[in-house]
């Protein structure tokens, strides 16, 4: 199994950079006037868990970014491109966000397992959802179990309470195991173009020993709304090592 996971992880990116120079490799992307170009081959990937760099397996941090609803990809490109170092493998989970997001998490907890698998260094494993996405990964807080460190984020994800969709239902997290810890980055609720016709903000989960991070209004001099709310995140954070 181990020789498999290897050709996964670091044959076929090879394949792609042979085949196909239009695969988004991290380092090629265009956070500034090229943007949609690289957004639209960002979330132009195929369904599971891509890489986003050639990796030498020796990385220590895996990191995992999970995107929302109808997504664009390009709200991903600057946040990912801060958070990378040549510590940490960075991949990008596309998946059937049309759908009930249960599936899809069984199937990343799959696939988190066999790259930890195959890049044996893997100390510490940080899993960024955004919206939608959020909700997937607000799952994996009692969902993925293992003896890694382990940070899960959910940025402006509607996570607060019980609700159904797709055909399934979302029960909030109640409990933060051993060696994980969960953040909440919450934006402003009344900026949020996502949430601000609800009248609560379906952001707030009571849930103990999380950590939670309320957005400020602004970011570089504009509003900080949805979208912008990764990349914010990302300046937090700062550099994976």
């Amino acid at each position: 199994m181990k020789y498999i996971v290897l050709t996964i992880i670091f044959l076929v990116p090879l394949v792609f950079a042979d085949k196909d120079q239009d695969y988004p490799w991290l380092e090629n992307l265009d956070p500034g006037k090229g943007y949609k170009q690289s957004g639209e081959k960002l979330s132009g990937l195929d369904l599971g868990l891509n890489p986003l760099e050639r990796f030498n397996g020796k990385e220590k941090v895996l990191l995992v970014s999970v995107h929302g609803s109808r997504s664009e990809g390009y709200e991903w490109i600057y946040p990912l491109q801060t958070l990378d170092t040549d510590n940490s493998a960075t991949f990008f989970y596309r998946w059937d966000d049309r759908k009930c997001y249960s599936s899809s998490a069984k199937k990343l907890i799959f696939h988190l397992r066999e790259a930890v698998r195959g890049l044996p260094d893997t100390e510490r494993v940080v899993i960024i959802g955004h919206s939608y996405g959020g909700v997937l990964v607000a799952s994996l807080v009692e969902g993925w179990k293992h003896s890694l460190s382990t940070e899960i984020h959910s940025v402006a994800g509607p996570i607060g309470s019980s609700f159904s969709r797709g055909g399934c239902n979302f029960n909030p997290p109640k409990d933060i195991p051993d060696k994980l810890t969960f953040y909440q980055w919450r934006t402003q609720h009344h900026l949020d173009v996502a949430f601000r016709g609800l009248k609560n903000d379906p952001q707030n989960l009571d849930l103990i020993g999380s950590k939670v991070t309320r957005l400020p209004e602004t970011y570089r001099g504009r509003r900080l709304g949805h979208n912008w709310s990764i990349s914010w995140v990302a300046d937090e954070l700062g550099p994976l090592n």
